[in-house]
């Protein structure tokens, strides 16, 4: 092989590697890595984005400009709005491969694991095929703690919608002679962690679903919409 040739495979291999680092400094913002987590919900305007990132709407939206210029989001334009929805491929397993290597190295993630959330349920949550059984076998009843709006856009089949703010008042919808799995936007949703303390501390069987919305419509599993 020539010395030409092996200089136009290193700057082909360069070229690649320059890439992979741009999709990297896009993802590489704490609000971009929350925003993506709002998004996967289902499509959303950036004002909603906005105000469930607790974010300004001019600051929102520069980010979202980011993670749309490397893919990780798409965007149209209904009237006055735009909005926002997850980009093609394997984004969420993108983020689930990060999530995996934060807890594997990193002492800080693990102690703030420890010491906020597994201090809400210590309990190993529900894996995502026992509850297909479950949910098969129908001795299980969902509780989805999203908002309305996240709920209608998109969940699992046969779930109840009880915001997490709204619980203490509906206690009465929820059963108290079966198990309850409860959900909300992905690993790292403290509704969901807050909910199971707040039902177990009133005598429910509860677990929470080991991820959530997302990865459940990612692996192909029905969902239902609002009507």
């Amino acid at each position: 092989m020539s010395m030409t040739d092996a200089k136009i495979r290193t700057n082909a291999k360069l070229r690649i590697f320059e890439r992979f680092a741009e999709l990297a400094r896009a993802l590489g913002h704490a609000h971009r890595l929350e925003l993506l987590e709002h998004v996967a919900q289902g499509e959303r305007s950036v004002e909603r984005l906005a105000q469930l990132a607790g974010l300004s709407i001019a600051n929102a939206s520069q980010h979202l400009q980011h993670l749309r210029r490397a893919g990780f989001v798409q965007s149209r334009r209904n009237g006055k709005h735009m909005l926002y929805r997850l980009g093609e491929g394997p984004i969420l397993e993108l983020l689930g491969a990060l999530r995996g290597y934060a807890e594997g190295r990193s002492a800080e993630v693990r102690a703030i694991i420890a010491d906020y959330f597994e201090r809400l349920d210590a309990l190993e949550p529900m894996p995502r095929d026992e509850l297909v059984e479950r949910l098969r076998d129908g001795c299980v009843t969902l509780l989805d703690v999203r908002p309305e709006d996240e709920f209608a856009l998109g969940h699992l089949p046969g779930a109840l919608n009880v915001p997490l703010a709204e619980l203490d008042r509906r206690l009465a919808e929820l059963p108290k002679h079966r198990e309850i799995v409860a959900y909300c936007r992905g690993p790292y949703c403290v509704l969901s962690f807050e909910a199971v303390a707040a039902l177990r501390a009133r005598g429910y069987r509860v677990r929470r679903l080991e991820d959530g919305f997302p990865e459940w419509k990612a692996a192909g599993l029905a969902i239902e919409t609002a009507a």
